[in-house]
């Protein structure tokens, strides 16, 4: 069973997909982008051949509670309003567990769109209870907030 939590109705945060049969579950949910944020599995490998959706964005990255590059989240956040402009788009951010690395790419993501920290933080924690933001994340989205205003 896919494991994913709705902050939005457009928009979840959830843990790993691994299987063709969760893949095609969350397909028949309506979701039509993927962002993978972990390193651990690669969601394109569950692709086959004719398959237009979902996008899959693999933003591998390691759970090491160490700062995260501005790039992570560029490419994250690029790609989710890229398909949130399609009216009928739903975007999945996961990472193996759905407590750190899917949570901080949606809160970045969050943030842009125009919710506060303490609006999305609380918007996470109220739809993924198990959700974590080591400080070391949460200060590597607001370091790239920073870059994101000036760019």
């Amino acid at each position: 069973m896919a494991d994913y939590s709705f902050l939005t109705e457009r928009l979840a945060v959830g843990g790993a997909i691994y299987t063709r049969e969760n893949l095609e579950e969350l397909k028949h949910a309506g979701f039509t982008h993927i962002i993978n944020t972990q390193v651990e599995f690669d969601d394109r490998t569950l692709l086959v051949s004719g398959d237009h959706e979902p996008v899959v964005l693999d933003l591998g990255t390691d759970d090491d509670f160490q700062p995260k590059p501005a790039e992570l989240f560029f490419r994250g956040v690029r790609f989710a309003l890229e398909a949130l402009e399609r009216p009928e788009a739903k975007v999945l951010v996961h990472c193996a567990s759905g407590i750190h690395r899917g949570p901080m790419v949606a809160l970045a993501l969050l943030r842009v769109l125009g919710y506060s920290r303490r609006d999305a933080l609380a918007l996470i924690r109220t739809w993924r209870p198990q959700a974590d933001f080591p400080d070391a994340y949460l200060d590597s989205v607001e370091a790239f907030l920073a870059e994101w205003q000036v760019r």
